[in-house]
């Protein structure tokens, strides 16, 4: 994971500055525990992807830090605190901020941070000098409009290249590789020099006039893959204007007369069962071919045909997905464009433990997306279902019974779950399986990483797994411990590699000369990236071991941060056990640099047993354990309750609904007692199924009973509420 660099000060003064206009639209943070007196005020201002958290010591005892962190789907981009106040981001993302001067009773600290997405719920912590909670909560930020810049604001901030209402476009806005494009743009920092980029290449270079605007021209790499990028003006301070738009295939013209030979391209030595198999190849232009698969009998059990462009490649439109129950042997794919005819061959085996498949490659929004298939019998399944987008929409810890079939079902909405490629990632035992399946459109395989294992000696190799698209170019960006790109012995600090016609590649990375560390490995396509973390030269720890939960209480299903401190680079082991001693998970974690313990890696089984769970941490002889309750609701499907909320002058007084046991996006109706609908809103549920928003009551609301009605995608739920 890359790490977070400062904001720069010029580009911070004029988001605070832009801000403060927009004072009167606050978003207020309820604390997880609002039940509660509170000792921590916080306010939130929230404009585009910056987020100001304003922290008030409201309480008796000092603060002397603060952590934040946000859910699995959302990234820090960066982060600026007061000047007497420090922050570091832990590698799983908590942001952890300290001070000599402490928050007294009755001041304050602002706080200001970038994500890669907007209004982000950001949640929260406040300790003492030993580290103690004081209190926790997290926030609920509504997006706010654009802030009107008037001239002081934009004399102010001339200094800096790219301003809040900066904007450029891309003619033609359907561009095709190799192809030259004009780049227009407006309300730019005068007189600057800007840098166009698409996705992480330069290509190009221009200067804004007086009056901030630009026109300039820049050719596409006829290299370019047709695929979506990111199209990006940057200024020298690293701040950016973005716009995605589709590339289109490179124009090229082939004589009619031309022969092209008849090939095929993605067809691996091995296969498993669950596998996808992409076909591809060329052929005489502007013709068709017949793709048929042949068993070890030589019987023919599926037949594709494709168009060839005018290029002369083809490609089978849907790929070809291996049934769980196909039977093992070797297998053939004959390719014949009705001349000629070529074949290449495969083995199915059967070294897999976790196969699983989509019953459908495609499935339509609002319909259910399934997976079944096999693993390991009596043992525990993780899963974690992911959209296109990265974001996890449902996870879970199974026990697989003895039988070994697996079934998973996730129901979709339309116009509300993202259209794309959907992930499953299933983990037993050690290994893990990535399995596709696409919603709205096929799937497509994305660019994974697997490390062999967490830490290594530098002495040792680190064996790196990749899968993508067959013959995909990549780049291999290595972090070190310090934030910075690690330099190899050839000078640069990217490492290309191409994967092999069957979209597999083991890559093997030499240590030699790593300190002792955390290190990150970024790997890119485009726009594409995926990244993991590894360490190098950890060592079980001698000194004592410190953890404990940002909770006390959990309900199956939710996920667990695990917090503390040990020796500085010490490598550790946690474990989650039951009531009965069942050890449910064990992993590897680490602590950092600065013996900082931040790990999400465990969760709450669905079906888990009510009652006093362990976790364990162990780095060599030492050890720290904590309790944390399983409490499993006599309350099934959807519940909401309402409470009481703060009052802020001008805003008035408000009350907080809280929604439970919440399946994807949730609709909120407000309802007089004559039947009347005065407002509706639609929240979606948190990971674990759960809501927390405030409602002001509007000014003038006559004093009555109300009613409140929520709805998910399965069930229904109400209450009532008075107002006097």
């Amino acid at each position: 994971m890359k790490q977070l660099e400062h904001m720069n000060k010029s580009s911070t003064r004029g988001v605070f500055l832009s801000l403060v206009l927009l004072c009167l639209t606050v978003a207020i943070i309820i604390p997880i525990n609002a039940y509660a007196a509170e000792t921590i005020e916080a306010k939130s201002f929230s404009f585009e992807e910056t987020t100001i958290i304003e922290f008030t010591n409201s309480g008796k005892e000092d603060v002397n830090s603060f952590r934040i962190w946000l859910g699995s789907d959302i990234n820090f981009k960066s982060f600026k605190t007061e000047s007497s106040w420090t922050g570091e981001k832990t590698p799983q993302g908590v942001i952890v901020f300290t001070s000599s001067e402490s928050v007294k009773p009755g001041e304050s600290i602002k706080i200001g941070v970038k994500t890669d997405k907007t209004n982000p719920g950001i949640n929260w912590k406040a300790l003492d000098k030993n580290e103690k909670q004081i209190e926790t909560g997290t926030t609920s930020p509504k997006e706010l409009p654009k802030p009107i810049i008037n001239e002081k604001l934009t004399e102010e901030n001339s200094g800096d290249g790219i301003l809040s209402d900066s904007a450029f476009r891309i003619i033609p806005d359907k561009p095709s590789a190799g192809s030259t494009i004009r780049i227009t743009g407006d309300n730019f920092g005068a007189l600057q020099q800007f840098d166009f980029y698409i996705n992480t290449d330069k290509i190009g270079s221009f200067e804004t006039d007086e009056s901030g605007s630009f026109i300039s021209t820049v050719t596409i790499p006829k290299d370019q893959s047709a695929e979506r990028v990111d199209f990006s003006v940057r200024d020298k301070t690293g701040n950016e204007k973005k716009i995605s738009l589709r590339i289109g295939e490179a124009e090229t013209r082939i004589p009619a007369t031309e022969n092209i030979k008849l090939t095929i391209k993605g067809v691996p030595d091995i296969m498993h069962r669950g596998d996808f198999l992409e076909v591809s190849g060329t052929a005489q232009p502007n013709s068709g071919i017949t793709a048929s698969i042949k068993d070890a009998d030589g019987k023919i059990i599926n037949t594709r045909t494709a168009k060839v462009d005018s290029k002369g490649d083809w490609k089978i439109e849907e790929p070809i997905i291996v049934p769980v129950d196909a039977p093992f042997g070797r297998y053939n794919a004959v390719i014949s464009d009705g001349k000629d005819e070529i074949s290449a061959s495969w083995i199915l085996e059967s070294s897999k433990v976790i196969i699983l498949t989509p019953t459908a490659l495609k499935f339509n929004p609002g319909e259910t997306i399934k997976f079944n298939g096999t693993a390991l019998p009596n043992k525990v399944l993780e899963i974690v279902l992911e959209d296109p987008l990265g974001a996890e929409k449902f996870s879970d810890i199974i026990q697989v019974n003895e039988s070994g079939v697996v079934e998973f079902e996730y129901p979709t909405i339309a116009n509300v779950d993202k259209e794309g490629t959907w992930t499953l990632i299933a983990t037993q035992e050690g290994g893990k399986e990535f399995i596709f399946a696409g919603l709205g459109e096929i799937p497509s395989i994305p660019i994974n990483m697997e490390f062999d294992k967490l830490n290594y000696k530098s002495t040792e190799t680190a064996i790196i797994s990749l899968t993508g698209k067959p013959s995909d170019k990549l780049s291999m960006l290595i972090v070190d411990p310090s934030d910075k790109p690690k330099v190899f012995s050839d000078g640069n600090n990217v490492i290309p590699i191409t994967l092999q016609q069957d979209g597999r590649k083991t890559y093997s990375l030499d240590l030699s000369g790593y300190s002792s560390g955390v290190y990150t490995a970024v790997v890119n396509k485009g726009s594409s990236k995926s990244s993991e973390t590894f360490t190098v030269g950890l060592q079980t720890g001698s000194g004592e071991i410190g953890i404990s939960s940002t909770k006390l209480e959990y309900r199956p299903g939710e996920s667990i941060l695990i917090l503390g401190e040990a020796n500085p680079n010490a490598l550790l082991t946690v474990t989650l056990t039951d009531p009965d001693g069942n050890v449910w998970k064990t992993k590897e974690t680490f602590s950092d640099k600065n013996g900082k313990i931040a790990d999400g890696g465990l969760r709450i089984p669905s079906k888990a047993k009510p009652g006093i769970w362990t976790i364990n941490a162990k780095s060599g002889s030492n050890f720290d354990e904590i309790e944390i309750e399983v409490i499993t609701s006599i309350e099934e499907g959807l519940v909401v309750t309402v409470n009481q909320g703060i009052e802020i002058p001008g805003f008035g007084k408000s009350i907080s609904i809280k929604v439970i046991n919440a399946i994807q996006t949730v609709q909120i109706e407000i309802i007089s007692s004559n039947g009347d609908v005065i407002e509706t809103l639609s929240f979606p549920a948190s990971g674990k199924g759960e809501i927390k928003q405030p409602w002001f009551i509007p000014k003038g609301t006559s004093p009555g009973t109300y009613t409140i009605k929520v709805k998910d995608a399965q069930n229904t739920a109400e209450t009532t509420f008075d107002i006097k």
